[in-house]
C-alpha cells in the first residue's frame, strides 16, 4: 500500500525537487529545516518558558506536548510502519545529509505542530505564527525531498493533537488558568 502511495505522491517532489537550484530558496529551506533539527528550537523555547515563573505552566504544557509527540512518533509510528524515505531508491538529489530514519510520519513537522498548538494559552497570535512556522516546516520537508507529502500531512495532525492534548490535560490539572 505504502509503494502505491509513493507512486501517486512523486510527481509533487518531482516538481519540488526542480525548484532546486536556487541559492536563496535552498538555504531558506534548508535552515527552516534544520532550525526544526531533534525539535531543538522547541526544546529551547520550552526550556526558556520554564525558566521564568509567568510562563512556567505554559512550559510544562509545551514540554508535556513535545514528550507525549515524541514518543507516538520517534518510539512507536516510525519504526511500527518503516516507510522508506523517498530518497531512497537515489531518485532525488539532496541538499542535506540524508537522515537516518525512517520517514513516516515527519517528526519535524510533528514536533512544529505540536509546539504550535501547545501554545493554545499564550493567545492567538502566538499560536498563529507557530502554525504558520510549523507550515513551512513541513513545507521544508517535502521541498527537500525527505519526506512524502502524507508524512508532513499525517506529522501534522499528530503533532496538533498531542498539542491539544498536552493543553487539554494541564487545563484538567490546573484549572483554565495555564498563563
Amino acid at each position: 500500500m505504502m509503494q502505491a502511495l509513493a507512486r501517486l505522491e512523486m510527481p509533487v517532489l518531482e516538481w519540488l525537487h526542480a525548484l532546486h537550484g536556487n541559492a536563496v530558496l535552498d538555504g531558506f529551506m534548508l535552515f527552516v529545516s534544520w532550525l526544526g533539527n531533534g525539535g531543538m528550537v522547541f526544546i529551547a523555547l520550552t526550556v526558556l518558558f520554564l525558566c521564568f515563573r509567568r510562563t512556567r505552566k505554559l512550559g510544562g504544557v509545551c514540554a508535556s506536548a513535545l514528550v507525549l509527540d515524541a514518543l507516538i512518533v520517534n518510539a512507536v509510528l516510525k519504526p511500527l510502519v518503516a516507510r522508506a524515505r523517498p530518497f531512497a531508491g537515489g531518485v532525488f538529489e539532496l541538499l542535506l545529509e540524508a537522515p537516518g530514519d525512517y520517514s513516516f510520519p515527519s517528526g519535524h513537522t510533528a514536533a512544529a505542530f505540536a509546539f504550535a498548538f501547545a501554545l493554545e494559552p499564550a493567545g492567538k497570535k502566538w499560536r498563529a505564527a507557530a502554525v504558520a512556522f510549523a507550515c513551512l516546516t513541513g513545507f521544508s520537508r517535502m521541498y527537500l525531498t525527505v519526506h512524502f507529502p502524507t508524512d508532513v500531512v499525517c506529522g501534522a495532525a499528530i503533532g496538533a493533537l498531542c498539542g491539544k492534548a498536552a493543553v487539554f490535560l494541564w487545563k484538567k490539572a490546573f484549572g483554565h488558568d495555564i498563563i
